[in-house]
């Protein structure tokens, strides 16, 4: 199961049934024992990369300072271990970038989160149902909207997502409104508003409201208002651009795990615009960090719009979490309640988890995109210990 327990099918199933693997462990990358509050949590992450995950780069900042480790192997190929400063693709981390930006956005009265999509995206989410008259901008963003998802269209999961067709078409740039396009020719699975479903259509739109609004590209968006002013020097966005930027490690996913379920495949490299306005943020941990503990810490929103942002609606897919703008809340098994991030794209997985008042953070990515399952037990260890 992965934390949300979405499907296997698209980016971010990334597991949703515990897989066997092979198992390709390497060398733990921490240069000396865990300092106390975080044995458990190198621990947890030492079992990830036991249980076949390729490798594990984390940080963990708190009172007593930050703690950087890395597991396992960066490379197959060459055994080059995990690297603690690594970047890699943040996945639907993407999201909060794209939240923060949209609730700047309100607080400076150039739109407001109870809008309409169809006033700033005229015509676009029509046909079959959907209407954009009757979904909300804050309905994307807490993922209540409805709208299909189109990576549970299966022609689309078989030419960019899975087997060959990702492998064939990994460098194709494809126009925003693709994805949407993809969605719109399915029906709604709920009516606007009367729960929450989790579903990248809406993080795709968000995007494009940004760019609306804003009347710039999202990418600038994101760079002016939160890259730049925070000096996240290891967060970016790719554009067309398939490359990761260094330092990185290679990414992996189970490309063919229907029919060759130990099958593993180098996917680092992928066009941005397949990921646009999604899950094609580039960051480091220490950088993820660094901006959700800016975030939960009022440096980037105003009393107002944090409040929005944190206020959430239930999941009934993960009852244990519930489901704000960009963010979401978590009760772990022993009590203790976090505010978290998670989430992938073909090859990672990534998470990002801190106390309510942002003193106490972990982020960590894995550059496999299976065994999700090994989630929850670092969340607990690093937290609960």
């Amino acid at each position: 199961m992965t934390i949300r327990k979405r499907p296997r099918t698209g980016v971010v199933g990334v597991a949703a049934v515990a897989i066997t693997a092979t198992v390709l462990t390497g060398p733990a990358g921490a240069d000396t024992a865990p300092p106390a509050g975080h044995q458990a949590t190198q621990a947890a992450i030492d079992a990830a990369v036991a249980g076949g995950i390729p490798g594990v780069a984390a940080e963990a900042r708190d009172t007593t300072g930050v703690w950087k480790t890395a597991s396992g192997v960066g490379d197959l190929k060459t055994g080059e271990p995990r690297g603690k400063n690594d970047r890699f693709r943040v996945g639907h981390l993407t999201s909060t970038f794209v939240a923060t930006v949209l609730l700047q956005m309100e607080a400076e009265h150039k739109l407001s989160l109870d809008d309409t999509v169809e006033r700033h995206l005229p015509g676009l989410v029509r046909g079959n149902g959907n209407d954009g008259n009757a979904i909300t901008v804050r309905q994307l963003l807490n993922h209540t909207s409805g709208l299909a998802d189109y990576f549970a269209d299966s022609d689309y999961v078989a030419t960019y997502v899975q087997g060959e067709g990702y492998l064939q078409h990994r460098y194709d740039t494809l126009p925003h409104d693709k994805r949407v396009k993809v969605a719109l020719a399915h029906a709604p699975v709920f009516a606007p508003g009367s729960r929450h479903g989790f579903s990248n259509t809406n993080d795709v739109l968000a995007a494009m409201v940004v760019e609306k609004a804003g009347g710039r590209s999202y990418e600038d968006e994101v760079r002016k208002r939160i890259i730049e002013p925070l000096g996240l020097k290891a967060t970016s966005t790719p554009g067309t651009g398939a490359q990761l930027p260094e330092p990185s490690s290679r990414g992996y996913s189970k490309l063919f795990y229907d029919t060759q379920p130990d099958r593993i495949d180098d996917v680092t490299e992928v066009n941005g615009s397949q990921l646009w306005g999604n899950t094609d943020v580039i960051s480091s941990a220490g950088d993820l960090n660094r901006f959700y503990g800016a975030l939960l810490r009022g440096k980037l929103l105003p009393a107002q719009q944090l409040k929005e942002m944190k206020t959430t609606v239930v999941n009934p897919d993960f009852p244990i979490s519930s489901y704000g703008l960009g963010i979401e809340r978590l009760t772990l098994g022993c009590g203790t309640s976090i505010w978290y991030r998670d989430g992938g794209t073909v090859g990672w997985l990534s998470l990002v988890a801190l106390t309510d008042d942002g003193r106490h953070q972990l982020a960590f990515s894995y550059n496999g995109d299976w065994r999700a399952d090994e989630i929850l037990p670092i969340l607990s260890a690093e937290f609960c210990s």
